[in-house]
């Protein structure tokens, strides 16, 4: 599953903005694959311009054939305001964390545009969608959201690999917070004989703390 974060996090809601969108070479073709659409990735702002409207309207392969004849007119929306994934040197730029992912289809392949209520049970954006970015917070990263290692009272910062965040000395002059515990989850089937998606590695870190 597209999804970086684990479940146990803590932010305040004024702490969240829900005013850009992720780019669209950014965006998971699946909510089963991994990429820069996933939840949990450290974006920054790369379009931010208010003289345009908040929403713009277009032709976009998303929805399929869009030139029938006789059709007046088959746009999609989509917010103007950007987001792309933050790397190392861009501290100063790293608006926060994306809280959901955004994605195109669902695990059978089917495109989320067409079931809204699905999209919302997978916590997944549509592209084009505002995606809510938490600024600061306590939150829980998986393994897939670290590069090197995190340890226990020391600093992160954004790693080499956009989206990601490694350790770092609370004197760096890119450090983004602190790392307040880590530990691991077991691959082991369970009774099931389902695997843990979320198996290796986590880190709870305090963003901007």
């Amino acid at each position: 599953m597209a999804n970086r974060l684990l479940p146990f996090r803590q932010y305040d809601e004024h702490d969240v903005v829900n005013m850009y969108a992720l780019v669209d070479a950014a965006v998971n073709e699946s909510v089963t694959g991994v990429g820069s659409g996933d939840a949990g990735v450290f974006v920054k702002v790369s379009a931010g311009n208010f003289d345009l409207d908040p929403v713009s309207y277009a032709s976009d392969s998303y929805l399929g054939k869009t030139d029938y004849p006789f059709v007046g007119a088959n746009s999609y929306p989509k917010v103007n305001l950007k987001v792309t994934p933050a790397a190392s040197g861009d501290t100063t730029n790293c608006l926060g964390i994306t809280l959901r992912q955004t994605a195109k289809t669902d695990e059978n392949g089917e495109k989320l545009l067409y079931y809204r209520q699905k999209a919302e049970e997978l916590m997944c954006v549509l592209p084009g969608q505002a995606v809510p970015v938490a600024t600061r917070g306590i939150f829980t990263l998986g393994a897939n959201a670290i590069d090197g290692t995190l340890t226990v009272g020391s600093g992160f910062k954004l790693s080499a690999n956009g989206g990601k965040v490694t350790g770092c000395a609370h004197s760096d002059a890119g450090k983004l917070g602190i790392v307040l515990g880590t530990g691991s989850r077991s691959p082991l089937t369970s009774t099931a004989n389902l695997n843990d998606q979320f198996s290796g590695t986590f880190a709870v870190v305090g963003l901007r703390m």
